[in-house]
């Protein structure tokens, strides 16, 4: 196998800079498989911390940090204009950047009705974690189908967290991006640009997570069983992929890929289900 096999790539992390992130262990892998990445986030801080760890790993060039509000179309369009021309071209996007209401991860007895959320805070979290992903992915693709090239990756959540008691609008608004993956997905088949899924498989321990929540960090997933898969669906050889959702806890390298590909991956969404509309006069 290719030793970088990411080399000459340009790829886009959102939500790329948290010190105990998904995005900040994604982009780690990218630039060890030799992607430059341009990384977003909201935080400066988290930015420059993040980006000087990931500069003594792949040399000055590898990262470029930008303070980027991907609810804003504005600042998404003008985001994914300027690393194009920084760095010269773009090849992946990764959709990782994601919030949730505190209350709703502090487990324990909290309760988190949905009737009781503020509508304030509906509208912030399905903003970043459904309104985002579609202007990050509405920019980019017109560039990534003039090269005929392109990998788009989305992470949402668990299924069961989606509808789980007490998850909005955290649930619900990811669900909307796992449509979103599914539905971009069948536009751009056969077009040379893939979507998928790829989410740890169950809680994870990050940032979006309160040290004081009920919930034990040690048994929650390791943010590094998103490497390996991030870095295959964004190479060449995840050729064909599409529509597809990956859970990083089952994705074992040490398998043959028929195997792994049965192991973690199965359809994004719910096709499972058939089709439901019922048709007239047919």
């Amino acid at each position: 196998m290719q030793e970088k096999p990411l080399e000459g790539k340009i790829a886009i992390v959102t939500g790329a800079a948290s010190p105990r992130g998904l995005g900040r262990s994604m982009t780690e892998a990218l630039v060890r498989a030799g992607a430059r990445v341009s990384m977003m986030d909201i935080n400066q801080q988290w930015l420059d911390e993040t980006s000087n760890y990931l500069r003594e790993i792949g040399g000055d060039d590898c990262v470029m940090a930008q303070v980027v509000d991907v609810t804003s179309i504005g600042e998404a369009e003008r985001s994914i204009e300027h690393t194009i021309q920084e760095l010269g071209g773009l090849h992946i996007l990764v959709n990782n950047a994601g919030i949730a209401p505190r209350n709703m991860l502090m487990g324990g007895e909290t309760k988190n009705n949905f009737w009781e959320v503020p509508a304030e805070e509906w509208d912030r979290v399905v903003a970043v974690n459904s309104s985002g992903p579609f202007y990050m992915t509405r920019t980019v693709v017109p560039h990534m189908l003039a090269q005929g090239w392109g990998r788009i990756i989305g992470v949402t959540t668990s299924m069961n967290t989606m509808y789980r008691e007490g998850g909005a609008p955290y649930g619900p608004s990811k669900a909307a991006h796992e449509a979103l993956v599914a539905m971009a997905s069948r536009e751009l088949e056969g077009t040379g640009v893939t979507v998928n899924v790829l989410v740890p498989g169950g809680m994870a321990s990050t940032d979006l997570i309160p040290d004081d929540a009920a919930h034990q960090r040690e048994n929650m997933i390791d943010p590094q069983v998103m490497q390996a898969p991030v870095v295959w669906l964004a190479s060449d050889a995840s050729d064909g992929i599409n529509g597809q959702r990956f859970i990083g806890y089952y994705w074992d390298e040490d398998l043959p890929l028929e195997e792994r590909l049965e192991k973690a991956a199965a359809p994004a969404a719910w096709p499972q289900l058939g089709a439901q509309a019922i048709r007239l006069n047919q």
